[in-house]
Formats: structure tokens, C-alpha cells, sequence
């Protein structure tokens, strides 16, 4: 029998797998850059806090030192101003260094959470907040899901009233599923301002605010939520029962917070697509070096085209995978540089391609990472190999933030005009 040393299974595997023909000189820059930060944190660490549920405050310090909190946030607010083209290379080299979803949620909320505060927020609040996320100081973490709406959006039910002297708002209501509320400062929450039957659309009278999570304050309890993978960053339900919040914390108008959240929305679904590829990469990279290394009945397993091509299968979707991805990116890019200036149009593409790029990004992940598992035989069942852990955590992004099936709903009616199945 012969097998790798131990060190080489407990170390992140070298990221050369992807082809990155095509992808711009930043985007490169950011992959090597944000690789570099990675190398410093093994698969050693993440499986640790795998097995401990302890929070990776030390890479998020890393990561928020380099300044890359900041990477899809403008430049004025000490951001790099760059697009979500760059951040959701970010998120992939994050996750394909071997940290997983783990490391990307680490963080991803600080990405994508303020995009909306970044666009809207008032001078005020920008200057308050975004320079504090920037720098790690405050984390911040993003509600919207509740357990009696799911992804029926303007359905929920939480509600911020507003005091009579409009001093404030009284929060009422319940997140689900909201990542590392145990360690946020802020809030990015959306809640209803005006109820449903008062208003002429479903989409009207949803207000977004950026709050404190004061947990000194009466009215607000968090629960965590015990979960299959990603482990290290928790999960959690928070209730809010009167939570009192100021009037300054309303981001832009109220009852217009639908149409701003889904700045942060639409972005999420760039990112999880590539943090995605990443974990698909990541497992595809060390199944093929077990594959090369592990002898049996006197050759490399590799060698069987029964191990051989459900990998090279796995590579091409992830590949595939990989030109829809950087192609919405690209396309959400686009239409955010059109805003205000039409771009209809390119907004409508962009919306389909990311849909497409999160399912196909997730499906790809969840073949390789389950082919990784059964190429390491029995021991891809063991936590020091790390592919079963990739393998937990890729179903993630099938599920989040918006299932397979709503996806191809979705198609079904917008792309081939078929008639609405909900």
C-alpha cells in the first residue's frame, strides 16, 4: 500500500487546475494576492475550526488588513473600487485554497451586504460604517430570510414601526439563517414599514436599515443553528420583540427598500457562484493528486479510466461552469455602470445569467467534490483529507440563496415563456 505523507493531505493544495486564459490583469492580481493571504491559513486550520465551530477572526483580520473587505466598494469610502468581476474572483481563490465556504463566509457578507448601504446610504452613514467594515472592526451580516417567507421576499413579515415623535422604529419579527450574527455589529436588515394590505404592490413598503447589533438591548435574542458544513462561521436565528433602532439608521427612503436590497441580492449570487468553483477546484486538485499517488494492485488508481473520467468529466463542468460565472460578473458590472443611464436591457441579461451562473457553478461544485470523496475510497470519509468537508459544504450554494428548483422555475417562465408553475 502506499500512500502521500500526512503533510501533504493536511496542507492546501496548489490552486493550477483552472484555466485562467481570458480573465483580466485585476482579476489575475487579485487571485495571486488573496492566494498569498490564503497560504497563510492550511487546511490544518479550517479543519480545526470545522471540528471546533470556532469563528476564523483571525483570517478575517488578515484579509480586512490587506484591504480587501473593500475590494467592490468606491474608492472615496476607502474601498478599491473595484467590480464584482474581481470580488467574486476574491471569494473563489478564497475558497479554493482550500478555507471552503468557511473562509468565504467568513467574510462575503461584507462584500455584498453593503452594496446597497455603499449606493444609498446617506453621507453620514457611509462615513460611519463602510470605513469600519473596510478596516475589520465591525463585521456585518445581512437580514432578509425568515422562516415563514423563505425566498417569497415580499412576503415576510417582520416589521420596524415607527415611533410617533419619529425618533425611531420598534423591530418586531424573525431572521432565519443569518451568517455570523453572533459576531456582527451591524445589521443590514429589511422589514416592513408599511403593512402588506396597504400598499398597491407587494414590493412597496419594505424599508432597509443598517443597524446595531446591541446585545445589551432588550428585544433582541440570537439562536445558533446547528448545521451540516461550514462549521467555523455560524448560523443563526435572531428575534427582534420592540428592538428599538433610531430613525438615522433608515438607508435611503422608506418603503423602497425592495428594489435596494436586490443591489446585495443580485451580487450574492456572483459571489456563491464562484465560491462554488472554488470548492470544486479544490476538491477536483486533490482528488487528482491522490489519484496520481495511490497505488493499488501495483499501479496508480488514476490509471482506471473508472477513476480517471468522472474526473475529467468534473473538470469540464466546472470549466463550463467558470465562463458563466465571469460572464455574469462581467454583466453585472456592466449594468451597474449603466445605472442611470439606461442599460435596461443589459439589466435584464445580467439578472438570467446570474441565475444560470449559480446553478450551473453549484452543480459542477457538487459532482467534483462528491467524485473527489469516492476517488479517496474509504479515506475520503476521513477529516484529515478534507474532501469529505468540502463535500458538506458545497451543498450551500445548491440551496442558497435560492434553491435549484425556484432556479429553473425561473427559466421556465422568463427564458422559454412557459406558463408560471407558483
Amino acid at each position: 500500500m502506499h500512500a502521500l505523507p500526512r503533510r501533504d493531505f493536511s496542507c492546501t493544495s496548489p490552486r493550477h487546475i483552472m484555466e485562467t486564459t481570458g480573465f483580466t490583469e485585476n482579476q489575475l492580481m487579485v487571485r495571486e494576492a488573496v492566494g498569498q493571504i490564503c497560504a497563510d491559513f492550511p487546511n490544518t486550520y479550517w479543519q480545526e475550526h470545522d471540528q471546533k465551530e470556532q469563528d476564523p477572526s483571525d483570517f478575517h483580520a488578515a484579509m480586512a488588513k490587506a484591504g480587501w473587505l473593500g475590494i467592490a466598494l468606491p474608492e472615496a469610502l476607502g474601498g478599491s473600487g473595484l467590480g464584482i468581476s474581481e470580488a467574486t474572483m476574491m471569494m473563489q481563490a478564497i475558497t479554493e485554497s482550500g478555507a471552503g465556504m468557511a473562509g468565504a463566509q467568513a467574510i462575503h457578507a461584507n462584500v455584498y451586504a453593503t452594496q446597497p448601504l455603499a449606493r444609498f446610504g446617506t453621507r453620514e452613514q457611509l462615513r460611519e460604517t463602510i470605513p469600519n467594515i473596510i478596516s475589520g472592526k465591525w463585521r456585518a451580516c445581512f437580514g432578509v430570510t425568515e422562516p415563514n417567507a423563505g425566498l417569497n421576499t415580499l412576503g415576510l413579515s417582520t416589521t420596524a414601526q415607527r415611533l410617533p415623535d419619529g425618533s425611531g422604529y420598534r423591530v418586531s419579527g424573525q431572521k432565519i439563517w443569518i451568517t455570523c450574527a453572533q459576531v456582527a455589529s451591524k445589521m443590514i436588515l429589511l422589514a416592513r414599514t408599511t403593512p402588506l394590505e396597504q400598499v398597491r404592490r407587494p414590493s412597496e413598503g419594505l424599508s432597509l436599515f443598517c443597524i446595531d447589533l446591541d446585545r445589551s438591548q432588550p428585544g433582541l435574542e440570537m439562536r445558533r443553528i446547528k448545521k451540516m458544513g461550514g462549521r467555523a462561521v455560524d448560523a443563526n436565528e435572531v428575534f427582534f420583540d420592540g428592538y428599538s433602532i433610531p430613525s438615522d439608521t433608515l438607508i435611503g427612503e422608506e418603503g423602497r427598500g425592495f428594489k435596494m436590497i436586490l443591489h446585495g441580492m443580485n451580487a450574492e449570487r456572483c459571489l456563491l457562484a464562484g465560491e462554488a468553483l472554488g470548492l470544486g477546484y479544490a476538491a477536483l486538485a486533490k482528488a487528482a493528486g491522490y489519484a496520481r499517488e495511490r497505488v493499488v494492485f501495483g499501479r496508480p488508481i488514476g490509471q482506471n479510466q473508472g477513476v480517471a473520467h468522472p474526473l475529467a468529466d468534473a473538470y469540464m463542468r466546472l470549466e463550463a461552469a467558470k465562463l458563466a460565472t465571469y460572464h455574469a460578473a462581467r454583466l453585472y458590472d456592466m449594468a451597474a455602470a449603466a445605472a442611470g443611464g439606461g442599460g435596461g436591457g443589459t439589466r435584464l441579461r445580467a439578472a438570467s445569467s446570474r441565475t444560470r451562473a449559480k446553478y450551473v457553478a453549484a452543480e459542477a461544485a457538487f459532482a467534483a467534490c462528491e467524485r473527489a470523496v469516492l476517488a479517496h475510497g474509504g479515506m475520503g470519509y476521513a477529516a484529515e483529507y478534507d474532501v469529505e468537508r468540502w463535500l458538506r459544504e458545497c451543498l450551500v450554494p445548491r440551496i442558497a440563496p435560492v434553491s435549484r428548483e425556484m432556479i429553473l422555475n425561473y427559466i421556465g417562465e422568463k427564458v422559454l415563456r412557459l406558463p408560471r408553475s407558483y
